[in-house]
Order: C-alpha cells, then structure tokens, then sequence
C-alpha cells in the first residue's frame, strides 16, 4: 500500500500530518493511541497472519517489548519487528508504522541485552559522564533490533525505602536526581531523533513516596514540596534535554489520580513548561482509574477522562483506547478533536523519529556488532566498579592481598548469579530469565587470588527464609580462614502475581511490587553474621541489594562494609576489583539511610527543625549520611573562593575550593557544593546540593573544582506559589558529604525580588577543573 508520508521532509511534516488526519476514519485514529504486545501477534512463536489481522488491521500506534516480552535473541526479535512493519506498511489502508518500545532501565531487557549496574548503583557513581557512556551503548542495541523508544529513565525522587523500586531511582536528592537523569537521557536520545531514540521520562509523579511505602498508593505532598523537590528532575529533562515523551504514574495525589490529572498532563506539563511530545500511560494505569481508584465508572469514562487530561497513548496493551474508546466518541463521552489532538501528537512522534518516510527494515546481518566483543563488557565492569561505596574500613583491612593463605566466602549472593541483577534487567525481570553471561562473586574472587590460596566457600542461608541448616558448615569455613568474605543482602526482581506455590515470590525482598516494613537484613542474614563474628575471624560484608538497608549491628561490630547495590553482569569482577584493591572505590550515597524505619522522612534536605528535633529511644542522626563515601586514600580541601561576595539577583556566583589527593594511593573524590538560605520569606531546607564534580588524582596531586553557580538555582516557590529568587545572604558549604563539610563561606544577592520564567530558567551548575 502507498505511504501518504513519504513525501514529508523538514518542518513541512505538520500540515501533512494534518491532512492526513482528515482522511483518517475513527477507528484509523483511535488505532494509533494503542499498543500490542508480542503474544497478540505470535502464535507457536511465528508472527500470525490472522492474528495481525485482528489487532493491526487498522493500524497500531506502538509495539510494547517485542524482544523483552518474546524471549527471542536479537536477530529473531528484529526480524519479527520487520514482520510487523512489512504488514503495516502493505496491509493496512494507511501504511502507517508502528513505533517500538523496550524497557532498558539497567540496559535492554531483552535476551542479549547488556546488563549494567541498577541505577541506585550508577547514581552512587556521581558520574554523568558514565551515565552518559551506559545509555549511548543501550542506544545501539536498542536500535539494533529496531526500536524507536525506551520507557526510562526513572526520575522519581526516593523518600521511602520501605517501598520496593528505590533501587530503580538515582536516590532522594532532585539536584542529582535531574543531573544524572540529563545524562541518561542524553545518551539515548544522541544528536536528534533521526540518531537516537525517545527518551520516556517516568513516573510523572512524585512516585518515590507512597503511602506506607507501597506502590501505587497516594502520595501526600503540598504543592511547594511537589514542585521543589518531585517536579525539578522532569522539568530539567524537559526544558533541559529536550525529552518528547512522559509515562504518567499510577497513583493519586491529594485525591486526583496521575493518569487523569488535567494539571500535572496539561496545566503543568504543557502550559507551563512548554512540553510538546506525548504522554503514554503506564501498565493498565487508564484501567485503574475504574478499577482501583474508583473515579470513573466504566472503561469508557476511565478512556474519557485520561484523554481529556492529557494522556495520550495507551500500553503495554490496548484496553481503554481501543473499541471502548470509539464507543465512548460516539456516544458523546468523548469530543472527537480530544481523540485529534492525541492522535497529532503520536503522529508527530512518529514524524520526528523517521518513521513516516520510505525507510530499508532493521539490517539484521549487523546486530552482532552491538551485542558481542569486549568493549561492552569492559564498560558494564567500570560501571560496577564506580558504582561500588565504601562504607566501613577499620584498620584499613581493605585492601585485601592476594596471596593470603585462605579465605572464606559466606552467604546468599557469594555464588548467585541472579541476585546480582535488579528487577527491570532481563535476568531478574522473570524467574525464566537467561542470565548465563553474569560473573558470580565467588567465580571473580577465584580468578583474582594467588593460586596456592585457599577459598572456602558456604553459602550459609537464603536470602529470606528461615532455615539455619547451613549455619555449621559456614561457621566451619570461617574458622578455616584468615578472613570472611560475607555476601549478603536482598535479591530483586518483579514482585507481582507470584504464581501458585511461589508466595514467598522466589525469595525477593526488593524491587516492584516488593515493598517492606523494615530495613532490616531479610531472613536469618543477622543472625549468620554474628555466628561468623564469634569465631574472631575479621570479617568484610559486601551488600548486594537494591533498597538501602539498616545494618546498624554490622556497623557496630564489623571491620569492613562494602555497598555493592545490585551490579550487573560484571558485577562479580567489580567487587573483587575493590576487594582486592585493584579499583580504589570512590562511589558515595544518593540517599540518607537511616538507623530506624520510624525515622522517616530521613533525607538530607530537612529544615532545621526536622534536623535537631529527638526521639525518646532512638538518635535523631542517620546510620549514613547523604553522600558518604570512604576510600583506600585521603584527600584535603582548601583555598574556598567565592567571587564576587555581593551580586544581582540576574547573575550568576564563582565558588571555588582546590582538593588534594595526601594519600599514597591514586583515587577519586567527589567534591560536593550545598546552599543554604539564610533568611527567607518561608522556611529553607538547612542545605540543598547544588553543584558537584567527580575528580581523580595520583598520590600528591590537587586540582582547582570551581562551581558557578546561577542565581536561579537559589530560587524557590514562595508564598504565593510563585518561583522567585530572594536577595539576602547565602551560606556556600563544600566538603565529602552532606554531614562532613570542610569548607564554607558566604555571599549576598542584591537588588529585588527575581522571578525566572521557564523558559529561560538555568537549572544546573556548570563546573570547571584545573
């Protein structure tokens, strides 16, 4: 069939896109703001004509996972993709093609896909450059296979560590959150649409604080607090990366679900920061608005009201935007310039991604380039390695040499290739995962020690039952050993609908769908960790987990801790890397952790008030603060400038320091900038970051870091709801963490009131080092 875009170059796209518009019938329109997923078109694993029939005959608006869901390899997913398109193009009236969306959180979930650290872990990095890097290698595989789109980077801010998906967020601060998400969507989206593929912003929001810390439930924030802090990283990615698509979240806020909210879709998004991409429900969300949150009555009001507020393309499947769409525009439910406006906009989607030019399919005999050799495997290792942090190290036990006698490797993750991995990698996503390219902790410490020492291995106990069965042969092993390696921690994975016999949801503790009461170590962890700690011998615990657990008697009691979060393929390699002192870690925390659960809200970014007020049994002070790190070397801070001292509200402030490495070894720092408001018209976090810049030096070496800092980053929403920026004195702290300043200085902004505008809003700190 003849393609009625072929003719579309330039910025000429639009009125054809009108024109076509006029010749499409209801159900053409209505076709494009739906989705299918692979099992709708497969049938024994081949692509079926009389399937497609049923569901593409009028068109489709997009694939959802067609490698993710289908478990084929590369090659076989692209070719099913050039299935697909080859019917659009020449069985449907209209030829328009689909566009394909992957998740790709920690890398392409898709069998062959890289996996690469969880993101708490690459947040813990403070390395956009590294995001940057990540995403550009997931880019070429994505397209590889044929897709258009990606439905990440998550930018909710993490509040509530009780809740299960903390581990897919960049950690609890909305300056770091907004920068390391630029960086992600950077590298996915490359030079331009034609390059790249379609960054998809999520959860829009305020996902990162439910309820009692369970997904999906209502998140209670005032509007300054919703703007502030969970609005920040989506309009830096909007206005700031140019992002053109956004998944609306499941929840409700203050009573108005996300997914029908007419001012977060609309007021906000569009009129405000000036979006013009398209907003795409997340899993069955347009259902819920029935079904769980009870403000509509039927499928047909749920499609209505999500239409009308600004959501504008249904997934992973067609529920509501389908025939229970076109049912609800002929009965008047729904204005058929409702059903225009988002159809223009899946429509310039597709425009501005290429897809509605003549184009040759997927060059499947290439995929092989983007999915084997070194080069891959060597990034996903940096990537695990800076995303390590080095929590505890007495007596320096850490680094461990090479040709100790004996060691001992103790617990639940030393020999699991699957807890390695987090919920949204393709190994840990489903149970049925292949996950036959992950290096095990045990099989890395094996290659990396002398060969005449011995490795005792036991595993213990499970992440999460009961059993203490294994408590003996550990306590044997320890006893054997000059030191105990203990791997502990959780294991992610996608908690929802275990099937029947699998209650316990294959022993996850973490990840979507799993969320806690506790941050405590699941299971009977604790308790093999104090048999082991009897036998005297030292003892280096390495977490790996996705939420951020309370370890206070490991803290206590324990020589070293190694925060390894949940590292990916290499993840094996990188933590013997840091064990053994071949990588000096360097990462630090993108989240306040906390000693008790009841602590929190627990973030760094609390008023003074919230800061020193205490509790009865508990301290009031975190187990480790925002930004805490160690390292196998020492580093001192000095000479802070700050130029100029007085200066408009319209300008922009210098604050320098100069950082040097007095250890023996070489290492990386991350040197941190916060602001605090002095006095202001309502009352100021006690500190906000608002800079910060990952350095390496050799042994000896200092570098000069100077921030500058724009006036709109000391901005903020008034009393009046209003973004302004205030004159009056300004405290600049610099220094290795939230808690441990070393630096600190002051400076004043002149003159009247500033009220930055949207558009031409500077939102980060641009650094430099000499």
């Amino acid at each position: 069939m003849t393609n009625e875009f072929s003719d579309i170059s330039g910025e000429q796209g639009k009125p054809e896109i009108e024109k076509l518009l006029s010749k499409m019938t209801l159900e053409e329109k209505v076709s494009q703001l739906g989705s299918a997923l692979p099992g709708e078109l497969l049938e024994n694993g081949e692509f079926s004509e009389e399937k497609a029939t049923k569901v593409l005959s009028n068109g489709i608006g997009h694939i959802t996972k067609p490698g993710g869901e289908s478990g084929f390899p590369p090659g076989r997913t692209a070719k099913f993709v050039n299935r697909i398109q080859k019917y659009l193009k020449e069985e449907t009236r209209l030829g328009i093609p689909a566009m394909v969306h992957e998740e790709c959180l920690s890398g392409y979930m898709g069998l062959g896909g890289t996996t690469y650290p969880q993101i708490i872990g690459l947040a813990s990095s403070w390395n956009p450059g590294l995001v940057k890097a990540i995403t550009t290698r997931i880019k070429d595989q994505i397209k590889a296979i044929g897709g258009h789109q990606v439905l990440a980077p998550v930018l909710d801010i993490a509040r509530d560590f009780r809740w299960g998906r903390v581990e897919e967020t960049f950690g609890e601060d909305p300056y770091l959150v907004a920068t390391m998400g630029k960086s992600y969507i950077d590298g996915l989206q490359g030079e331009g649409p034609e390059k790249g593929i379609l960054a998809t912003i999520k959860h829009f929001c305020a996902h990162g604080e439910p309820e009692g810390g369970r997904n999906h439930c209502p998140v209670n924030v005032s509007e300054r607090e919703l703007r502030e802090t969970f609005l920040f990283p989506f309009e830096v990615a909007v206005n700031n990366a140019g992002v053109k698509a956004v998944m609306s979240a499941y929840h409700d806020i203050d009573g108005v679900p996300c997914s029908c909210s007419n001012k977060l879709l609309t007021e906000i998004l569009r009129e405000e920061w000036g979006f013009d991409g398209f907003v795409i429900s997340d899993g069955h969300s347009i259902k819920l608005l029935e079904t769980t949150h009870s403000v509509a009555e039927s499928e047909k009001h749920a499609a209505a009201l999500a239409l009308e507020a600004g959501l504008d393309l249904e997934g992973p499947t067609t529920e509501c935007f389908g025939e229970t769409l076109i049912n609800a525009v002929r009965e008047g439910l729904v204005e058929r310039e409702t059903v225009n406006r988002a159809v223009r906009r899946n429509l310039i989607a597709k425009y501005r991604r290429g897809l509605l030019e003549e184009k040759e399919e997927v060059d499947t005999g290439r995929i092989e380039k983007y999915f084997d050799g070194s080069e891959r495997k060597d990034l996903a290792r940096r990537a695990g390695r800076e995303s390590i942090i080095l929590l505890k190290n007495d007596n320096d036990l850490l680094p461990l040499k090479r040709d100790l006698e004996s060691i001992a490797l103790i617990g639940p993750n030393v020999d699991s290739r699957r807890n390695l991995l987090g919920d949204y990698a393709y190994g840990g996503h489903s149970e049925n995962g292949q996950i036959s390219e992950v290096t095990t902790i045990l099989e890395a410490i094996n290659d990396k020690v002398c060969s005449k020492t011995d490795v005792y291995y036991a595993e213990g106990c499970k992440v999460r039952d009961d059993s203490r069965k294994g408590f003996d042969e550990a306590i044997k092993v320890a006893k054997r050993a000059e030191v105990a390696i203990t791997a502990i921690g959780g294991k992610s994975g996608f908690g929802f609908f275990p099937p029947e016999g699998r209650e316990n949801n294959y022993g996850q503790t973490t990840g979507e769908g799993n969320d806690r009461t506790d941050l405590k170590l699941p299971g009977v962890q604790k308790e093999l960790l104090q048999e082991i700690h009897k036998t005297n011998t030292p003892i280096v615990a390495v977490l790996i987990n996705g939420r951020p657990l309370s370890v206070n008697w490991s803290q206590r009691n324990l020589p070293a801790i190694v925060e390894a979060w949940l590292p990916g393929e290499e993840g094996g390699y990188a933590v013997a890397d840091v064990l053994f002192g071949d990588f000096n870690p360097g990462g630090k925390l993108p989240v306040t952790i906390p000693k008790r659960v009841g602590q929190f809200p627990m973030h760094y970014r609390r008023k003074k008030v919230s800061k020193e007020r205490r509790y009865v049994f508990t301290e009031n002070e975190p187990l480790y603060p925002f930004g805490f790190g160690l390292s196998y070397t020492d580093f001192t801070y000095s000479d802070l400038e700050i130029s100029p001292k007085r200066v408009d509200p319209a300008a922009s402030v210098e604050i320098s320091c100069s950082v040097k490495n007095t250890g023996k070894i070489a290492g990386s720092e991350i040197v941190q900038m916060y602001i605090r408001d002095k006095v202001a018209s309502i009352t100021r976090p006690e500190r906000e970051l608002k800079g910060f810049e990952k350095i390496y030096l050799q042994p000896g070496e200092s570098k000069k870091i100077t921030f500058n800092l724009p006036k709109d980053l000391l901005g903020f929403y008034g009393r009046n709801m209003e973004l302004v920026t205030e004159p009056g004195s300004f405290k600049a702290m610099i220094g290795r963490s939230s808690e441990d300043i070393e630096l600190s200085g002051e400076f004043e902004v002149t003159g009247k009131r500033r009220r930055p505008l949207h558009s031409s809003r500077s939102y980060l700190s641009e650094t430099s080092v000499k």
